[in-house]
């Protein structure tokens, strides 16, 4: 089921990025890398969430997910897109 947007709120934008942007909290730069994870308590073990990570912010984003034991690959997004293509 796909649902509209809902303009107005806070934290949802108005139109997306042309370009993934960053998943750090307040960063809009251009993603460079996709940190795959899994929540062993909630997910099954082949189960992947992504977040995107800039340059700047791929060791932060990793190493919070790694103490958590969640990190499970860190990808560039170029190579991601291309594997996801290839499925």
């Amino acid at each position: 089921m796909n649902l509209p947007g809902l303009p107005g709120l806070p934290g949802t934008p108005s139109e997306s990025p042309a370009t993934p942007q960053c998943s750090a909290k307040g960063c809009r730069a251009d993603a460079v890398w996709v940190l795959a994870w899994n929540n062993p308590k909630l997910h099954t073990p082949e189960r992947r969430k992504t977040w995107l990570a800039c340059e700047e912010h791929r060791e932060h984003l990793s190493q919070f997910l790694g103490v958590r034991g969640f990190l499970k690959d860190v990808v560039r997004l170029e190579d991601w897109e291309e594997a996801a293509g290839a499925e």
